[in-house]
């Protein structure tokens, strides 16, 4: 269940680029109720990708925006709550990560669902 996280340079402190896919995956993991499964743990991963400031846009104008999106199959986070969790606990990890004076309202979170059929880790589905 890949975690792409997107940051433009110098939102996210070092250590904030370091950490912050071990803790959105771990806030995924506990939000989803999968906590010390290991064949669930075993498929949470993801990527960060810093990208210079120039070329995040928001409203259609330079905006200094961290996108946090979340694939994974209908079954994952099958309730509004479960995804309530996720999302409030991903903006509070992405809060805590960015250098002082990030805005709440340019953190950005999506999950989508991959239908079934949809999705697989090497050939199974």
């Amino acid at each position: 269940m890949p975690i792409t996280v997107t940051a433009p340079e110098g939102v996210l402190t070092p250590a904030g680029e370091r950490e912050i896919l071990p803790r959105l995956s771990a806030a995924l993991i506990e939000a989803s109720g999968a906590a010390g499964n290991s064949f669930f743990t075993a498929i949470v991963g993801g990527t960060v990708h810093v990208l210079p400031a120039r070329n995040i846009y928001a409203g259609g104008v330079n905006r200094p925006v961290v996108m946090v999106e979340l694939k994974l199959p209908n079954i994952g986070l099958g309730s509004v709550e479960a995804r309530e969790t996720f999302i409030t606990a991903a903006a509070r990890i992405v809060g805590e990560l960015c250098v002082p004076g990030h805005k709440p309202e340019n953190t950005w979170i999506n999950i989508v669902n991959a239908p079934d059929g949809g999705w697989g880790i090497g050939d199974r589905q």
